[in-house]
């Protein structure tokens, strides 16, 4: 039962990976390529480490650093992602033209008729 579960996690784990690559390929633009890698790759890597946790469960080992990475790469890969987009957005890279609105740049422009007015 327990190699059952220790498979699953493994899979759905593997698919996520796989999927973060796909995404890295397919996608038009930084922002697009950083949301489909940063989620799918924190999944991928979350199912892959509770494998791993099951399978020390099972030899009786403990899980503590399968636990603190799964909480690891949960807090960074998000804050990773946001600097990298918040960078590529400051120096001039501009979205994809399938993208649909750009609302940092219509924010800024309502702020700069807002100042103008005063």
């Amino acid at each position: 039962m327990i190699e059952t579960l220790i498979s699953i996690a493994l899979v759905c784990g593997t698919f996520f990976i796989v999927t973060a690559s796909l995404g890295l390929l397919r996608m038009p633009d930084v922002y697009s390529r950083l949301h489909a890698v940063t989620k799918a790759s924190t999944l991928g890597t979350a199912g892959v480490l509770a494998g791993s946790a099951l399978h020390a469960l099972e030899a009786g080992q403990g899980v503590l650093p399968e636990l603190l990475t799964v909480l690891f790469v949960a807090l960074t890969n998000p804050v990773g992602a946001h600097m990298i987009a918040r960078s590529a957005y400051l120096i001039g890279i501009r979205m994809a033209d399938i993208s649909v609105i750009d609302e940092m740049q219509r924010a800024g422009e309502h702020a700069h008729t807002a100042h103008d007015k005063d």
